[in-house]
């Protein structure tokens, strides 16, 4: 017993004092909540309810910046260029860590090296709607149509690279439908294209369109994700219409710089659990069509490994690349 009480006295003296002093001290000061996102969007909403949360938790204020531009990836440049110790944080999506990447291999950062990914908060589905005067009242009859207008009916997005992008190139693999392509500025002038009939479809965020399809000027005809939401239970899954596992979603997740301490790590994961778990928080979310996630820095990472393939892999076999948006 001596000899095993020995061993773990010599264990806990390999500590470091400042380690520990450090990750008690956390944080010292203001830490910026980095938002790869314009005020407003559903980064930008979870990001000022985490901030207040988190404010509250550490006693210390965390303020929330918002860094929109290029998908995700001037905020990724911006939280790349911090000091590792917990005080610049972002928030960060499938745009900025799969997309970009995927479609520009030198962008300029590897989002599995160069990142501390610290847990995912949230998973971002879209749903595909038309307009209510194309001739289809369901996903069936849409592709029937597709099919028999090769390269006519045209679909809307909020830029090429965005999610709404590739979650349409990869629906039309799918389904063997050719549709022209017409890239806006931002998922609000996706919908306004949708509602003059200047496009007929478009994959579009949950809240943008939800008050349209329930007053009937666009028709939902399927969701991005394998359950349906229940912002909108009444809208099946494209699974459940015969694409079995079709599954897209933007995923959020709160990442830092790399070689963030792992003690500060587990203080923020254990924080930001408490936080998603809290009523006002998941009320939030649900009327926004988001759906909450927890867990920790493995589970994350895996995510990151997954999207980024999926995402690199369709830009192999489709062909797309970010020199086609010049």
């Amino acid at each position: 017993m001596t000899r095993w009480l020995a061993v773990a006295v010599c264990l806990l003296s390999m500590v470091s004092p400042s380690a520990l002093a450090f990750d008690e001290a956390y944080p010292s000061r203001s830490v910026r909540l980095i938002a790869a996102a314009a005020p407003g969007g559903n980064p930008d909403v979870l990001a000022r309810l985490l901030a207040y949360k988190l404010s509250e938790a550490f006693g210390k204020p965390f303020v929330v910046e918002n860094v929109p531009g290029a998908g995700g990836i001037v905020a990724a440049k911006s939280a790349l260029a911090s000091a590792p110790d917990g005080h610049v944080l972002m928030l960060g999506d499938s745009g900025g860590m799969a997309i970009n990447v995927a479609l520009n291999p030198d962008v300029g950062y590897n989002p599995l090296k160069d990142f501390t990914p610290i847990t995912a908060l949230a998973t971002v589905p879209t749903v595909l709607v038309i307009n209510a005067g194309v001739a289809a009242q369901t996903l069936d009859e849409f592709v029937r149509l597709a099919k028999s207008q090769p390269g006519k009916l045209t679909y809307g997005s909020a830029g090429y690279g965005s999610v709404h992008h590739l979650t349409m190139a990869l629906f039309a693999e799918r389904s063997g439908i050719d549709l022209l392509h017409v890239p806006y500025r931002g998922g609000t002038a996706l919908v306004n294209g949708l509602l003059t009939g200047e496009i007929q479809a478009g994959w579009s965020g949950i809240p943008n369109v939800l008050s349209l399809i329930e007053a009937g000027q666009l028709r939902a005809l399927c969701i991005s994700i394998l359950k349906r939401s229940p912002s909108m239970p009444a809208v099946p899954t494209c699974a459940e219409l015969g694409y079995d596992g079709f599954d897209i979603a933007t995923m959020i997740g709160l990442q830092a710089s790399a070689g963030l301490p792992e003690p500060i790590v587990a203080r923020l994961q254990a924080a930001v659990a408490k936080a998603l778990r809290e009523g006002d928080v998941a009320e939030r979310m649900r009327t926004l069509g988001i759906d909450l996630q927890e867990n920790g820095t493995a589970q994350y990472r895996q995510f990151m490994q997954d999207d980024l393939a999926r995402y690199q892999d369709a830009a192999r076999r489709l062909k797309l690349n970010q020199t086609k948006a010049q």
